[in-house]
Protein backbone atom coordinates (compact mmCIF):
# COMPACT_ATOMS: atom_id res chain seq x y z
CA UNK A 1 0.00 0.00 0.00
CA UNK A 2 1.52 3.39 -0.58
CA UNK A 3 0.50 6.69 0.84
CA UNK A 4 1.58 9.89 0.48
CA UNK A 5 2.99 9.71 4.80
CA UNK A 6 6.69 9.71 5.21
CA UNK A 7 7.03 7.51 7.73
CA UNK A 8 6.96 3.54 7.20
CA UNK A 9 4.49 1.46 8.72
CA UNK A 10 4.82 -1.60 10.27
CA UNK A 11 2.05 -4.04 11.24
CA UNK A 12 2.44 -7.48 12.47
CA UNK A 13 6.52 -7.49 11.35
CA UNK A 14 5.61 -6.23 7.88
CA UNK A 15 7.27 -3.17 6.85
CA UNK A 16 5.12 -1.06 4.36
CA UNK A 17 6.92 1.20 2.17
CA UNK A 18 5.04 4.99 1.66
CA UNK A 19 5.21 6.79 -1.41
CA UNK A 20 7.88 9.09 -0.25
CA UNK A 21 10.29 6.34 1.20
CA UNK A 22 10.27 4.71 -2.67
CA UNK A 23 10.56 8.04 -4.26
CA UNK A 24 13.82 8.81 -2.25
CA UNK A 25 15.45 5.43 -2.66
CA UNK A 26 14.41 5.77 -6.12
CA UNK A 27 16.29 9.00 -6.47
CA UNK A 28 19.58 7.74 -4.84
CA UNK A 29 20.32 5.49 -6.41
CA UNK A 30 19.05 6.82 -10.11
CA UNK A 31 22.13 9.20 -8.80
CA UNK A 32 24.40 6.33 -9.11
CA UNK A 33 24.22 5.71 -12.71
CA UNK A 34 27.94 5.14 -13.39
CA UNK A 35 27.87 6.62 -17.03
CA UNK A 36 25.93 9.90 -15.48
CA UNK A 37 29.28 9.97 -13.28
CA UNK A 38 30.92 9.75 -16.35
CA UNK A 39 29.83 13.16 -17.82
CA UNK A 40 26.93 12.21 -19.44
CA UNK A 41 24.76 14.27 -18.44
CA UNK A 42 21.54 12.74 -20.29
CA UNK A 43 19.85 9.28 -18.45
CA UNK A 44 19.54 7.96 -21.93
CA UNK A 45 22.71 7.41 -23.01
CA UNK A 46 22.19 5.57 -25.99
CA UNK A 47 18.90 6.52 -28.43
CA UNK A 48 17.03 4.06 -30.11
CA UNK A 49 19.22 1.71 -32.53
CA UNK A 50 22.37 2.91 -30.39
CA UNK A 51 25.60 0.77 -29.43
CA UNK A 52 27.75 1.02 -26.35
CA UNK A 53 30.83 -0.96 -25.21
CA UNK A 54 32.94 -1.39 -22.13
CA UNK A 55 35.73 -2.41 -22.67
CA UNK A 56 38.28 -4.23 -20.25
CA UNK A 57 40.64 -7.57 -19.82
CA UNK A 58 38.90 -10.40 -18.12
CA UNK A 59 37.90 -10.32 -14.25
CA UNK A 60 38.39 -6.31 -14.26
CA UNK A 61 34.49 -5.38 -13.92
CA UNK A 62 32.75 -4.86 -17.40
CA UNK A 63 29.74 -7.34 -16.53
CA UNK A 64 29.40 -4.95 -13.11
CA UNK A 65 29.29 -1.76 -14.93
CA UNK A 66 26.85 -2.89 -17.31
CA UNK A 67 24.30 -4.55 -14.80
CA UNK A 68 24.54 -0.98 -12.85
CA UNK A 69 23.53 0.26 -15.94
CA UNK A 70 20.67 -2.12 -16.73
CA UNK A 71 19.98 -1.57 -13.09
CA UNK A 72 19.25 2.54 -13.29
CA UNK A 73 17.24 1.55 -16.67
CA UNK A 74 14.96 -0.57 -14.23
CA UNK A 75 14.84 2.14 -11.45
CA UNK A 76 13.42 4.12 -13.97
CA UNK A 77 10.88 1.58 -15.17
CA UNK A 78 12.34 0.88 -18.63
CA UNK A 79 12.41 -3.04 -19.50
CA UNK A 80 16.16 -4.43 -19.40
CA UNK A 81 17.02 -8.10 -21.67
CA UNK A 82 19.92 -9.10 -20.20
CA UNK A 83 21.86 -11.40 -22.83
CA UNK A 84 24.64 -14.10 -21.32
CA UNK A 85 26.77 -15.74 -23.19
CA UNK A 86 28.63 -17.31 -20.73
CA UNK A 87 26.78 -17.43 -17.32
CA UNK A 88 23.65 -19.34 -16.36
CA UNK A 89 20.71 -17.15 -15.21
CA UNK A 90 20.91 -17.93 -11.70
CA UNK A 91 24.62 -16.38 -11.94
CA UNK A 92 23.69 -13.05 -13.64
CA UNK A 93 20.35 -13.06 -11.46
CA UNK A 94 23.19 -13.16 -7.87
CA UNK A 95 25.23 -10.04 -9.85
CA UNK A 96 21.76 -7.61 -10.12
CA UNK A 97 21.00 -8.78 -6.90
CA UNK A 98 24.18 -8.06 -5.12
CA UNK A 99 25.11 -4.90 -6.86
CA UNK A 100 21.29 -3.46 -5.48
CA UNK A 101 21.88 -4.63 -2.23
CA UNK A 102 25.68 -2.56 -2.24
CA UNK A 103 23.61 0.89 -4.18
CA UNK A 104 21.07 0.39 -1.36
CA UNK A 105 23.31 -0.48 1.68
CA UNK A 106 21.89 2.62 3.70
CA UNK A 107 18.90 1.88 3.80
CA UNK A 108 16.96 -0.93 6.18
CA UNK A 109 16.97 -4.47 4.51
CA UNK A 110 13.22 -5.11 4.75
CA UNK A 111 12.95 -1.02 2.56
CA UNK A 112 15.53 -2.83 0.04
CA UNK A 113 13.68 -6.27 -0.64
CA UNK A 114 10.48 -4.22 -1.30
CA UNK A 115 11.91 -2.48 -3.70
CA UNK A 116 13.98 -5.06 -5.18
CA UNK A 117 10.38 -6.79 -5.44
CA UNK A 118 9.07 -3.81 -7.52
CA UNK A 119 11.81 -3.64 -9.79
CA UNK A 120 11.92 -7.32 -10.85
CA UNK A 121 9.78 -7.29 -13.37
CA UNK A 122 11.58 -4.73 -15.49
CA UNK A 123 14.28 -7.50 -16.16
CA UNK A 124 14.49 -10.65 -18.27
CA UNK A 125 17.38 -12.83 -18.52
CA UNK A 126 18.04 -14.90 -21.47
CA UNK A 127 20.98 -17.26 -21.92
CA UNK A 128 22.51 -18.64 -25.42
CA UNK A 129 25.36 -20.81 -25.87
CA UNK A 130 28.42 -18.74 -27.82
CA UNK A 131 28.21 -20.53 -31.17
CA UNK A 132 24.46 -20.27 -31.18
CA UNK A 133 24.27 -16.97 -30.81
CA UNK A 134 22.77 -14.30 -33.60
CA UNK A 135 20.96 -11.73 -34.54
CA UNK A 136 17.73 -14.34 -36.19
CA UNK A 137 17.97 -16.45 -33.74
CA UNK A 138 17.41 -13.40 -30.42
CA UNK A 139 14.89 -11.98 -32.77
CA UNK A 140 12.97 -15.00 -32.65
CA UNK A 141 13.11 -15.28 -28.79
CA UNK A 142 12.41 -11.54 -28.68
CA UNK A 143 9.58 -12.07 -31.07
CA UNK A 144 8.04 -14.43 -28.76
CA UNK A 145 8.04 -12.79 -26.08
CA UNK A 146 7.03 -9.67 -27.54
CA UNK A 147 3.31 -11.20 -29.20
CA UNK A 148 3.12 -12.95 -26.27
CA UNK A 149 2.92 -9.32 -24.31
CA UNK A 150 5.46 -11.04 -21.75
CA UNK A 151 8.17 -8.62 -22.05
CA UNK A 152 9.48 -5.20 -24.85
CA UNK A 153 12.73 -4.79 -24.00
CA UNK A 154 13.99 -0.68 -23.82
CA UNK A 155 17.60 -1.39 -23.06
CA UNK A 156 19.67 -4.40 -23.95
CA UNK A 157 22.73 -6.03 -22.28
CA UNK A 158 24.58 -8.67 -24.59
CA UNK A 159 27.72 -10.20 -22.11
CA UNK A 160 30.35 -12.42 -23.89
CA UNK A 161 30.01 -11.39 -27.79
CA UNK A 162 33.03 -12.71 -29.03
CA UNK A 163 34.25 -9.59 -31.27
CA UNK A 164 37.75 -10.78 -31.86
CA UNK A 165 35.61 -14.12 -33.50
CA UNK A 166 32.88 -12.22 -35.66
CA UNK A 167 33.06 -10.62 -38.72
CA UNK A 168 31.21 -6.88 -38.90
CA UNK A 169 27.91 -9.03 -40.50
CA UNK A 170 27.18 -9.75 -37.19
CA UNK A 171 26.38 -6.30 -35.22
CA UNK A 172 25.39 -5.13 -38.06
CA UNK A 173 22.88 -7.09 -38.42
CA UNK A 174 21.96 -6.59 -34.26
CA UNK A 175 22.10 -2.74 -35.24
CA UNK A 176 19.33 -3.34 -37.97
CA UNK A 177 17.50 -5.36 -35.09
CA UNK A 178 17.92 -2.34 -32.53
CA UNK A 179 16.22 0.10 -34.88
CA UNK A 180 13.94 -2.44 -35.73
CA UNK A 181 12.66 -2.51 -32.08
CA UNK A 182 13.55 0.41 -31.07
CA UNK A 183 16.46 -0.71 -28.29
CA UNK A 184 19.66 0.44 -27.31
CA UNK A 185 22.35 -2.62 -26.90
CA UNK A 186 24.90 -2.24 -24.65
CA UNK A 187 27.88 -4.96 -25.02
CA UNK A 188 30.91 -6.50 -22.77
CA UNK A 189 34.14 -6.60 -24.97
CA UNK A 190 36.82 -8.77 -23.61
CA UNK A 191 40.39 -7.15 -24.73
CA UNK A 192 43.91 -9.43 -24.23
CA UNK A 193 46.91 -8.01 -22.73
CA UNK A 194 49.30 -9.60 -24.77
CA UNK A 195 47.49 -7.15 -27.81
CA UNK A 196 48.74 -3.32 -27.90
CA UNK A 197 46.25 -0.89 -28.31
CA UNK A 198 45.98 1.93 -30.48
CA UNK A 199 46.50 5.44 -29.86
CA UNK A 200 42.99 5.86 -29.09
CA UNK A 201 42.92 3.26 -26.27
CA UNK A 202 40.86 0.78 -28.77
CA UNK A 203 42.43 -2.47 -29.46
CA UNK A 204 43.10 -3.86 -32.94
CA UNK A 205 40.51 -6.61 -32.49
CA UNK A 206 37.81 -3.37 -32.75
CA UNK A 207 38.65 -1.09 -34.86
CA UNK A 208 37.34 -2.59 -37.73
CA UNK A 209 33.14 -2.50 -36.22
CA UNK A 210 34.53 1.13 -33.30
CA UNK A 211 31.73 3.22 -36.01
CA UNK A 212 28.88 1.19 -35.39
CA UNK A 213 29.68 2.28 -31.84
CA UNK A 214 28.45 5.65 -29.72
CA UNK A 215 29.42 5.21 -26.53
CA UNK A 216 32.73 3.18 -25.72
CA UNK A 217 33.92 3.15 -22.87
CA UNK A 218 36.97 1.72 -20.67
CA UNK A 219 38.24 0.00 -17.75
CA UNK A 220 41.60 -0.37 -16.87
CA UNK A 221 43.40 -1.86 -13.80
CA UNK A 222 46.18 -0.14 -12.27
CA UNK A 223 47.43 -1.92 -9.02
CA UNK A 224 44.64 -2.21 -6.85
CA UNK A 225 42.79 -0.11 -8.46
CA UNK A 226 40.24 0.30 -12.07
CA UNK A 227 40.21 3.11 -13.57
CA UNK A 228 37.11 4.04 -15.68
CA UNK A 229 37.84 6.26 -19.00
CA UNK A 230 35.61 7.62 -21.95
CA UNK A 231 37.35 6.67 -25.53
CA UNK A 232 33.92 7.62 -27.30
CA UNK A 233 30.91 9.49 -27.03
CA UNK A 234 31.99 11.93 -24.56
CA UNK A 235 35.12 14.35 -24.07
CA UNK A 236 38.21 11.88 -23.14
CA UNK A 237 38.63 14.81 -19.92
CA UNK A 238 41.33 13.71 -17.37
CA UNK A 239 38.76 14.41 -14.93
CA UNK A 240 36.67 11.36 -16.03
CA UNK A 241 40.52 9.22 -14.85
CA UNK A 242 39.21 10.07 -11.52
CA UNK A 243 36.36 7.66 -11.65
CA UNK A 244 37.61 3.91 -10.01
CA UNK A 245 35.21 0.97 -9.58
CA UNK A 246 35.85 0.07 -5.58
CA UNK A 247 36.68 -3.44 -5.79
CA UNK A 248 34.83 -4.18 -3.09
CA UNK A 249 31.31 -3.26 -4.05
CA UNK A 250 32.16 -2.85 -7.78
CA UNK A 251 30.40 0.44 -7.76
CA UNK A 252 31.48 3.78 -8.83
CA UNK A 253 33.50 5.94 -6.51
CA UNK A 254 35.22 9.05 -6.68
CA UNK A 255 39.17 8.46 -7.40
CA UNK A 256 40.13 12.15 -5.53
Amino acid sequence: MLTNSSSLKREDNVIHLTYKDIVMIKKEMIYRNPLIKLGYENEDILQNGGFGAVLAHAGVGKTALLVQVALNAMLREQPVLHVSLNDAVSKVDVWYQELFHNIAANYDAAEIQDHWDKIQPYRFIMTFKVEGFSAPKLEERLTDLMEQNIFKPHTVIIDGFKFDEAGRGPLEQLKELARKYSMRIWFTVHTHRHIPQQENGLPLSFLHVTDLFDVIVQLAAKGDEVYIKSLKGKSTDSALNDLLLDPATMLIKDGK
